[in-house]
Protein backbone atom coordinates (compact mmCIF):
# COMPACT_ATOMS: atom_id res chain seq x y z
CA UNK A 1 0.00 0.00 0.00
CA UNK A 2 1.22 3.75 -0.49
CA UNK A 3 2.39 5.62 2.01
CA UNK A 4 0.23 8.73 1.39
CA UNK A 5 0.66 12.13 3.24
CA UNK A 6 -2.13 13.29 5.28
CA UNK A 7 -3.06 16.65 5.01
CA UNK A 8 -1.13 18.87 7.42
CA UNK A 9 -2.29 22.10 5.80
CA UNK A 10 -2.60 25.39 8.27
CA UNK A 11 -4.11 27.99 5.84
CA UNK A 12 -7.58 28.84 5.54
CA UNK A 13 -7.72 27.67 1.35
CA UNK A 14 -7.50 23.77 0.56
CA UNK A 15 -4.53 22.12 1.59
CA UNK A 16 -5.05 18.59 -0.49
CA UNK A 17 -7.32 18.50 -3.44
CA UNK A 18 -8.44 14.97 -4.34
CA UNK A 19 -9.04 14.83 -8.41
CA UNK A 20 -10.17 11.19 -9.80
CA UNK A 21 -9.15 10.26 -13.28
CA UNK A 22 -9.84 7.40 -15.12
CA UNK A 23 -8.64 9.23 -19.05
CA UNK A 24 -11.94 9.83 -19.92
CA UNK A 25 -12.32 13.19 -21.44
CA UNK A 26 -14.44 14.82 -18.48
CA UNK A 27 -11.79 13.77 -16.01
CA UNK A 28 -8.64 15.25 -17.80
CA UNK A 29 -10.93 18.26 -17.83
CA UNK A 30 -11.54 17.74 -13.82
CA UNK A 31 -8.07 17.22 -13.25
CA UNK A 32 -6.96 20.23 -15.30
CA UNK A 33 -9.64 22.12 -13.54
CA UNK A 34 -8.37 20.59 -10.08
CA UNK A 35 -4.41 21.60 -11.32
CA UNK A 36 -5.04 25.28 -11.52
CA UNK A 37 -7.07 25.64 -8.48
CA UNK A 38 -4.51 23.62 -6.77
CA UNK A 39 -2.27 26.17 -8.44
CA UNK A 40 -4.24 29.33 -7.28
CA UNK A 41 -5.15 28.02 -3.65
CA UNK A 42 -1.54 27.22 -2.79
CA UNK A 43 -2.31 23.28 -2.47
CA UNK A 44 -1.09 19.88 -3.26
CA UNK A 45 -2.84 17.67 -5.72
CA UNK A 46 -3.94 14.18 -5.06
CA UNK A 47 -4.67 12.04 -8.18
CA UNK A 48 -6.35 9.11 -7.86
CA UNK A 49 -6.67 6.32 -10.82
CA UNK A 50 -8.77 3.56 -9.80
CA UNK A 51 -8.60 0.66 -11.96
CA UNK A 52 -12.00 -1.35 -12.39
CA UNK A 53 -12.68 -4.33 -14.52
CA UNK A 54 -15.45 -4.51 -16.78
CA UNK A 55 -18.20 -6.12 -15.83
CA UNK A 56 -17.55 -9.75 -18.01
CA UNK A 57 -14.26 -9.98 -17.19
CA UNK A 58 -14.92 -12.78 -14.65
CA UNK A 59 -16.62 -14.50 -17.70
CA UNK A 60 -12.79 -14.92 -19.02
CA UNK A 61 -11.74 -18.29 -20.58
CA UNK A 62 -8.08 -18.44 -20.28
CA UNK A 63 -5.56 -17.13 -17.76
CA UNK A 64 -4.11 -15.64 -20.81
CA UNK A 65 -6.83 -13.16 -21.05
CA UNK A 66 -6.95 -12.09 -17.64
CA UNK A 67 -3.03 -11.65 -17.87
CA UNK A 68 -3.82 -8.74 -21.02
CA UNK A 69 -6.70 -7.39 -18.64
CA UNK A 70 -4.11 -6.83 -16.07
CA UNK A 71 -1.49 -5.58 -18.35
CA UNK A 72 -3.99 -3.71 -19.89
CA UNK A 73 -4.84 -1.83 -16.78
CA UNK A 74 -1.47 -1.29 -15.47
CA UNK A 75 -0.36 0.08 -19.00
CA UNK A 76 -3.37 2.74 -18.79
CA UNK A 77 -2.39 3.67 -15.24
CA UNK A 78 1.10 4.04 -16.29
CA UNK A 79 0.38 6.23 -19.14
CA UNK A 80 -2.20 8.59 -17.09
CA UNK A 81 0.58 8.78 -14.27
CA UNK A 82 2.74 10.22 -16.70
CA UNK A 83 0.50 12.09 -18.27
CA UNK A 84 -0.58 14.13 -14.67
CA UNK A 85 2.58 14.51 -13.36
CA UNK A 86 4.00 16.38 -16.82
CA UNK A 87 0.44 18.50 -16.20
CA UNK A 88 1.22 19.35 -12.41
CA UNK A 89 4.97 20.05 -13.25
CA UNK A 90 3.64 22.47 -15.83
CA UNK A 91 1.39 23.99 -13.37
CA UNK A 92 4.25 23.91 -10.91
CA UNK A 93 1.77 21.96 -8.01
CA UNK A 94 2.92 18.97 -5.59
CA UNK A 95 1.39 16.00 -6.57
CA UNK A 96 0.90 13.01 -5.79
CA UNK A 97 -0.47 10.09 -8.00
CA UNK A 98 -2.19 6.86 -6.40
CA UNK A 99 -3.41 3.84 -7.99
CA UNK A 100 -5.82 1.64 -7.09
CA UNK A 101 -8.28 -1.34 -7.95
CA UNK A 102 -11.96 -1.85 -7.02
CA UNK A 103 -14.98 -0.08 -6.82
CA UNK A 104 -14.12 3.91 -7.60
CA UNK A 105 -16.27 5.64 -5.09
CA UNK A 106 -14.83 3.10 -2.07
CA UNK A 107 -11.70 3.89 -3.14
CA UNK A 108 -11.98 7.33 -3.19
CA UNK A 109 -13.55 7.48 0.11
CA UNK A 110 -11.22 5.39 1.55
CA UNK A 111 -8.27 7.46 0.13
CA UNK A 112 -9.80 10.86 0.39
CA UNK A 113 -10.76 9.59 4.35
CA UNK A 114 -7.51 8.65 4.86
CA UNK A 115 -5.34 11.59 3.64
CA UNK A 116 -8.64 13.82 5.09
CA UNK A 117 -8.48 16.30 2.21
CA UNK A 118 -10.43 19.57 1.70
CA UNK A 119 -12.09 19.14 -1.85
CA UNK A 120 -13.17 16.08 -4.13
CA UNK A 121 -12.86 16.96 -8.16
CA UNK A 122 -14.34 14.59 -10.59
CA UNK A 123 -15.55 14.71 -14.30
CA UNK A 124 -19.61 14.31 -14.94
CA UNK A 125 -20.07 11.11 -16.41
CA UNK A 126 -21.06 10.73 -19.66
CA UNK A 127 -23.34 7.11 -19.78
CA UNK A 128 -26.88 7.54 -19.77
CA UNK A 129 -27.51 3.99 -17.44
CA UNK A 130 -26.09 6.43 -14.69
CA UNK A 131 -28.88 8.67 -14.56
CA UNK A 132 -30.59 5.40 -12.88
CA UNK A 133 -27.85 4.02 -11.08
CA UNK A 134 -26.19 6.79 -10.01
CA UNK A 135 -22.29 8.24 -11.66
CA UNK A 136 -19.62 8.47 -9.42
CA UNK A 137 -20.24 12.25 -8.96
CA UNK A 138 -23.70 11.64 -8.01
CA UNK A 139 -22.94 9.42 -4.98
CA UNK A 140 -20.21 10.96 -3.63
CA UNK A 141 -21.76 14.12 -4.10
CA UNK A 142 -24.90 12.68 -1.93
CA UNK A 143 -22.16 11.78 0.62
CA UNK A 144 -21.85 15.40 1.94
CA UNK A 145 -18.45 14.36 3.40
CA UNK A 146 -16.24 16.87 1.37
CA UNK A 147 -16.68 19.58 -0.99
CA UNK A 148 -17.34 18.07 -4.76
CA UNK A 149 -16.81 19.64 -7.87
CA UNK A 150 -18.16 18.07 -10.58
CA UNK A 151 -16.43 19.22 -14.39
CA UNK A 152 -18.33 18.70 -17.00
Amino acid sequence: MENITPNSCTGDGPGVILVAVDGSTTSVRAAAWAGGFARRQGSRLLCVYVATRPALAGLALTVGAEMTLEQDMDQVATELGEEVKASAASYNVPLEYVVRSGDPVTEIVRIADEVKVDAVVVGASTQAGHRLIGSVAVRLVRMGRWPVTVVP
